[in-house]
């Protein structure tokens, strides 16, 4: 899935990028948001295994089937 419209909260992801959470599984938390509310072209999302949440590019992860 290459669109950004096809990514949801709560949808699963395989983290590919960066190395210290690469192959770790985690879930799209939210939109990442910039100033005045503008959507930013990045996701918020949580690992839950390791306690963290990270913002990630889109070619940072890949969504898992859902």
């Amino acid at each position: 899935m290459d669109s950004s419209k096809d990514i949801q909260v709560g949808d699963q992801v395989l983290i590919l990028r960066p190395s210290y959470v690469a192959g770790k599984i985690g879930f799209i938390h939210a939109r990442e948001i910039v100033t005045d509310e503008k959507l930013a072209r990045r996701w918020i999302v949580r690992i839950d295994s390791e306690n963290i949440i990270v913002s990630l590019a889109r070619r940072e992860f890949e969504l898992l089937a859902k």
